[in-house]
């Protein structure tokens, strides 16, 4: 069976939230919108995402790292989500695996929001609907956009290209590589959902220094020997400042 899904590399996410406008941009006007947002100017702004950034530091000073954590629905193999929803409203699709709610049949009663162990459902105050990120499903399978344009919004807008997408079920497929050659691992696994949403971890990247980069040489401009003179120029503005 295919399972669509994305894995994300921690290495190189800078935290600047492309992947997170550029999904309110896409599904506030799209089939999963519109995305409330509360008070956007205010104190305390809040509304509906469905791709969130969390960023913190580790380790102890002089020590530490700043890590960015894009998160959303992780599109669980086993979702918990959709058997504790009264009027299956939160469903999984068989033919790729994503997962939905339908917003028809959905009453609000946050059961599925209780029961998903990452935090990925929102509520949606405005239209009283729990909602969540879709993997742009309207996108991904359209017939009318370049195939190269069937991706998720965060994924054609992440500028590190830290955001992969695919069929981790295919052996071949880009997002199954990264996963097998980078160590990419599955978030709370103990919990037992067999995410398909997958994340490669950070790593420490060596720097090359060879022998030859520390020798000292000479000035390339030097002529016959001797540093080349100034150019001489006039008096300029800031030379009568007062």
């Amino acid at each position: 069976m295919t399972q669509l899904a994305l894995v994300i590399d921690l290495n190189v996410c800078v935290g600047c939230h492309a992947c997170v406008t550029s999904c309110k941009q896409w599904n506030t006007s799209g089939a999963a919108g519109p995305l409330v947002d509360e008070q956007p100017y205010g104190k305390d702004p809040t509304g509906t995402f469905f791709n969130r950034v969390q960023t913190f530091e580790v380790g102890e000073y002089p020590n530490t790292q700043t890590v960015h954590f894009p998160k959303s629905c992780l599109h669980c193999e086993d979702p918990p989500c959709v058997p504790v929803c009264p009027t299956g409203a939160s469903y999984k699709r068989a033919e790729d695996g994503i997962v939905l709610v339908d917003y028809d049949k959905c009453i609000g009663c946050k059961y599925c929001s209780w029961a998903c162990p990452y935090g990925a459902r929102e509520f949606d105050e405005e239209r009283k609907v729990m909602s969540k990120c879709t993997l742009c499903v309207d996108r991904v399978t359209s017939t009318t956009l370049p195939v190269a344009e069937r991706k998720p919004a965060c994924v054609l807008a992440c500028p590190s290209k830290a955001r992969l997408f695919g069929d981790v079920h295919d052996p071949a497929s880009e997002v199954s590589a990264a996963i097998r050659d980078r160590g990419g691992y599955a978030l709370m696994p103990e919990w037992n959902t067999r995410p398909a949403n997958h994340y490669l971890p950070r790593r420490r990247t060596e720097l090359a220094v060879h022998a030859e980069d520390l020798e000292r040489v000479d000035n390339p401009l030097k002529i016959d020997g001797k540093q080349p003179e100034l150019p001489q120029h006039g008096a300029g503005r800031e030379d009568y400042a007062t």
